[in-house]
């Protein structure tokens, strides 16, 4: 069960993408909950639907939550900049059943959250907030031959080390840096050279 200190938005990967939006509506309460559950493709005619909806004032936390089995790259692109800056109030959960059907501007916007909600996020021993040189050096050292698939799954632990666990609000280069680093791992990029690009953003920031 969420408690009202764990309410927030986050992507959750799960293929009972119906049942886990009943169920979402049920801990959530008595919050307000909007619904955009598609059966098969989110589309764009869904994405403007649902940005029509989060700019419908608020006074308190409404959740809106976007579910399908694929998600376009059209419908994507044109929820960046709500999922992004949400507007007072809002909060955004994604249900679909694989974190590759959406793109890594969108992953990188969220924490990902895998199989049932109430399942730990991977965790990451390195406070953000106050990492230093000597523990991004040693960091890197305790990952040299990290494999690419794994190093997705750190870059996804340090999204959420940031932004839940040490609760940082992210720069925009901070943000970007996530983003290129999914990015740069699918071209093959060494995982070791993207993991201290992305700690180093962080060396120095208060």
């Amino acid at each position: 069960m969420l408690t009202h200190e764990t309410k927030k938005g986050y992507i959750l990967i799960s293929s009972e993408i119906e049942s886990n939006f009943e169920r979402l509506k049920l801990e959530l309460h008595p919050l307000r909950v909007v619904g955009f559950i598609q059966e098969d493709d989110f589309k764009i005619e869904h994405a403007k639907a649902v940005i029509n909806e989060a700019y419908i004032s608020e006074s308190q936390t409404k959740y809106i939550i976007l579910g399908a089995k694929n998600f376009n790259t059209i419908s994507q692109n044109a929820l960046l900049k709500v999922l992004e800056e949400p507007p007072k109030n809002i909060e955004f959960i994604i249900i679909t059943s694989t974190k590759s059907n959406l793109l890594p501007t969108v992953r990188s916007r969220l924490p990902i959250i895998k199989g049932d909600v109430n399942s730990e996020v991977q965790e990451v021993d390195l406070n953000l907030l106050r990492i230093d040189y000597g523990q991004v050096f040693t960091f890197l050292k305790e990952h040299s031959r990290i494999a690419k698939n794994d190093a997705k799954l750190l870059v996804e632990a340090l999204y959420n080390r940031a932004t839940v666990v040490d609760k940082l609000l992210l720069s925009k280069e901070q943000l970007e840096n996530f983003d290129k680093a999914y990015r740069l791992l699918e071209l093959n990029s060494r995982p070791q050279n993207v993991l201290a690009m992305l700690l180093m953003s962080f060396v120095g920031e208060k």
